[in-house]
């Protein structure tokens, strides 16, 4: 990909992975990109780098516009190696002796990765770093999502630069949201679900602390995907809605199956709960990816789980995803376990007892039916989805 202008003498210079289909689990059907930043000011620096795979494609990148010899300073928001990567052969081509800035955790952090001989310059919150007619600032987002995470912001342009926040796994020519349209939204709120919604409470934190600092925002640029230009508020309105965890009258049915009788009772609770005008949609755990599930997760009020008893216990597939789900920590949710099984039939009990550690509001009796359902199970699990469906429009969550 090459070099984009995002603004008078500011550049993208990051890279398209076109091929990645698996990011620490979540599934990247689109690939993703690895954006990087150059400004040209008296001072030139550079605002991340990329993958080490992807290294000497940042540096033609930047050869398009300048030496990179003449880079600087780098500013690492980030230590993970998909944005560090790069960081000691760049620094080996540009002199290892100039200044990486980082955050203070960073400064901990990056030399557990890359060796302490790099020229580690740790900023406090609020430190003004000049590179000519351009001021570059720093705000600590620890958490969001690892302890060293920062942003930087280039105050006479009013430009975010946001690491891992406000991105999305998506590789495209498109750089821009305006012109990529409101499809990206989706693969945004797929980012949230499965990588930033463990650390909601600290984003609405963020998000109060940048209302309070009077920040703008002309445009956000990611680490990930497109760069927020039309409307950025339009993203920080939504992290902040999802951060909130409102979620909408949807039910989710989530299942594996053996011999389809767990499927057959899925999808007659599904019928039950769209019988009281709920959307639902039943979700077979291998036809779909666990991060798409969990991005249906993200604003659905019940989260319904079935399994057959497989050795005494759950189905793999439902074990991995009530694992995921949890580390994860959605709130406020109505949760209810189904199955179907032979002769020991713990499946549903183990289902109910992870939902009750997450803290679901739990729909009870459970329904678990012995080998194939008969008419009679089937009414019975219809009767099932139409109690959870009453719950939920009668819910109390948002």
């Amino acid at each position: 990909m090459k070099p984009v202008q995002i603004a008078k003498n500011i550049y993208d210079v990051g890279v398209n992975d076109w091929n990645i289909r698996d990011f620490h689990g979540y599934s990247t059907w689109l690939g993703t990109s690895y954006n990087a930043f150059l400004i040209i000011d008296k001072k030139i620096a550079l605002i991340d780098t990329v993958k080490s795979d992807f290294t000497e494609q940042l540096i033609d990148n930047v050869s398009e516009i300048i030496d990179p010899k003449k880079i600087d300073y780098v500013i690492s928001n980030h230590t993970e190696m998909d944005h560090s990567g790069g960081l000691v052969r760049l620094m080996h081509l540009i002199g290892e002796d100039k200044p990486v800035y980082c955050s203070k955790m960073g400064k901990k952090n990056l030399p557990l990765h890359y060796g302490p001989k790099l020229n580690y310059q740790p900023v406090e919150e609020g430190y003004r770093l000049k590179l000519g007619d351009r001021t570059l600032t720093f705000l600590e987002t620890r958490m969001v999502h690892w302890p060293d995470s920062m942003f930087s912001y280039l105050i006479e342009d009013i430009i975010l630069f946001s690491s891992d926040g406000f991105g999305q796994h998506y590789a495209g020519f498109e750089k821009f949201d305006d012109v990529v349209g409101d499809e990206i939204m989706w693969h945004a709120k797929k980012y949230f679900a499965n990588i930033l919604l463990l650390y909601a409470p600290l984003i609405l934190k963020l998000i109060e602390k940048v209302k309070e600092l009077g920040l703008e925002f002309n445009m956000i640029c990611p680490d990930h995907g497109i760069i927020w230009r039309r409307n950025p508020g339009k993203i920080i309105e939504a992290y902040a809605r999802w951060s909130r965890q409102e979620t909408e009258n949807k039910a989710l049915v989530v299942y594996d199956t053996m011999w389809h009788s767990t499927e057959r009772m899925a999808e007659a609770i599904a019928s039950g709960i769209a019988s009281e005008s709920v959307r639902v949609r039943p979700m077979h755990l291998r036809k779909w990816h666990r991060s798409d599930i969990m991005t249906e997760v993200l604003d659905a009020k019940a989260i319904v789980v079935g399994s057959p008893t497989l050795n005494n216990g759950l189905f793999p597939t439902v074990s991995d995803f009530l694992t995921y789900m949890k580390g994860l920590k959605p709130k406020n949710r109505i949760g209810a376990a189904f199955g179907s099984y032979g002769w020991s039939g713990e499946a549903v009990k183990l289902i109910r007892e992870q939902l009750n550690d997450m803290k679901f509001d739990l729909i009870e009796p459970d329904i678990r039916l012995q080998y194939v359902p008969d008419r009679s199970g089937l009414e019975s699990c219809f009767r099932f989805g139409k109690q959870i469906g009453k719950s939920i429009n009668e819910s109390s969550f948002v």
